[in-house]
């Protein structure tokens, strides 16, 4: 069996207890990082194998869990934080266990998505998650630019290193909408700014900028 187990963004108590009976019983731990991995299984004195599983080695690694599943081994597949496969490796791994027709189990967690969306304060009955925009500006404007006419609400993951050039972007493209930003989620010092995004850009100016980002704007204003 293939798990995907959701580990914890930020606060460690958010770990489920099947995320943990998981962890305990597996064969191996499959992880985007196994340093950062170690650190989680060591607070929770959880002792298991670890093979590296990232975006530079994933097309690799892949053949071999398969041939680990396809032997009976269960196998549990964790990323830095928050649910494998939301803009983080797994999509590949997923794929080719469903295509060898190999059972896959989710053991729901936190994603930063769907915390920031709900404490975005707009509306939620239709959202679409984008998750990180290209790094160069005209091809961001261009990815902006595809939801311009969406009436559903936006989200979008951001780098420190970024952010302001997105919400300059964010600002051009969509015009003056209503969003949040947030930051350190489930953390000791977690925010949510709400504004329009002139407002929040001007706020940026402003702020220390460190971490990722999830940023919620509005989706095409009704007529």
């Amino acid at each position: 069996m293939l798990y995907l187990v959701a580990t914890p963004i930020g606060n460690l108590k958010d770990i489920s207890l099947r995320a943990l009976e998981v962890l305990n019983a597996v064969e191996l731990i499959a992880s985007e990082d196994t340093r950062k991995t170690g650190l989680l299984l060591k607070h929770f004195d959880i002792k298991k194998p670890q093979v590296s599983f990232h975006a530079y080695n994933e097309q690799q690694t892949v053949s071999r869990l398969i041939q680990m599943l396809e032997d009976g081994k269960d196998v549990a597949l964790v990323t830095n934080a928050g649910t494998p496969g939301i803009s983080d490796p797994g999509y590949s791994l997923v794929r080719a266990a469903a295509d060898h027709g190999l059972e896959v189990s989710a053991i729901p967690g936190p994603a930063a998505v769907i915390l920031a969306a709900t404490l975005s304060a707009l509306p939620l009955h239709s959202f679409t998650f984008r998750g990180f925009p290209p790094h160069k500006a005209n091809a961001r404007r261009k990815f902006l630019s595809a939801d311009v006419e969406s009436p559903y609400t936006l989200v979008y993951y951001e780098s420190p290193y970024r952010l302001k050039a997105f919400l300059e972007d964010a600002l051009a493209v969509f015009g003056d909408r209503q969003a949040s930003i947030s930051n350190d989620l489930t953390k000791k010092f977690e925010t949510t700014y709400r504004g329009c995004l002139s407002e929040l850009k001007q706020k940026m100016e402003n702020e220390t900028i460190r971490g990722e980002y999830t940023v919620v704007i509005a989706g095409k204003p009704e007529k």
